[in-house]
């Protein structure tokens, strides 16, 4: 687990910053008729001309900067040609970027042109678990309060966290400890104190249905068991004095 001082939190908020624009420009292209692919080459454009590098082609065998999921999907999604957006699609993205030796992480989900009622719910239950679940950071508490806080939000909306994926710290590293469940596991990290000066990359990973999921023979793409649609929301977060500081705004 590595704490990072008050200037290397700011070289990662100078980076996540240039992260968060670049997640929401992708947002707004995010269409009818649009294709993974479109938004990956434009994520990887926006990368370059904001000076970073992608996160996730420093992963071992990943060659993408994004990871674009559709309904079902729930992470891991490879941006390919084929996965074509329609409407009333739930639409994840994720994408991480390196600047100046340090990765922030972000993830967002939205609803394609659409004005499906249950769908909206679903997004605003996740938007609602990763509010909740930032305010838990701060000194003192524990990684099992903010786990907690999502798994408790999530089901008050009549959803489920997906159990076998998790929130991580991240610095210069994309993946570090503590890792981050979504949910009440009674693993010993939930009495880890949180301190001051760590990263973390709080995710709330969640389905409509059971939370069980499968991986495609494509060895990346992680889909719910059920069929069932999934959704997530992710920021990177600093723990510091004042409270929750949010690195991907």
């Amino acid at each position: 687990m590595e704490l990072k001082t008050p200037r290397e939190i700011e070289i990662m908020r100078e980076g996540g910053r240039k992260l968060g624009k670049i997640r929401r420009r992708l947002e707004k292209e995010i269409k009818d008729g649009v294709n993974a692919f479109f938004i990956e080459k434009l994520a990887t454009k926006l990368i370059a001309e904001y000076k970073g590098i992608p996160s996730f082609k420093m992963v071992p065998g990943y060659f993408w900067s994004t990871c674009i999921n559709v309904n079902d999907g729930v992470v891991h999604g490879i941006p390919r040609k084929n996965v074509v957006f329609r409407k009333g699609d739930i639409v994840s993205l994720d994408l991480g970027f390196y600047f100046k030796g340090f990765h922030t992480d972000t993830s967002t989900s939205v609803l394609v042109d659409g004005v499906d009622t249950d769908k909206k719910e679903v997004l605003e239950g996740g938007k609602k678990a990763l509010k909740n679940a930032i305010a838990q950071a701060r000194i003192g508490n524990s990684v099992g309060m903010i786990s907690k806080s999502i798994e408790d939000t999530l089901k008050k909306a009549g959803l489920n966290p997906v159990k076998s994926l998790f929130g991580h710290g991240v610095g210069r590293k994309l993946h570090e400890e503590p890792y981050i469940p979504c949910f009440v596991s009674g693993s010993s990290v939930e009495a880890l104190r949180l301190t001051e000066g760590l990263v973390l990359a709080i995710e709330v990973i969640y389905s409509k249905g059971s939370g069980e999921v499968v991986t495609d023979k494509d060895g990346w793409t992680i889909r719910t068991k059920d069929a069932t649609i999934a959704a997530l929301f992710e920021e990177t977060v600093a723990i510091t004095k004042r409270g929750p500081y949010v690195l991907t705004r």
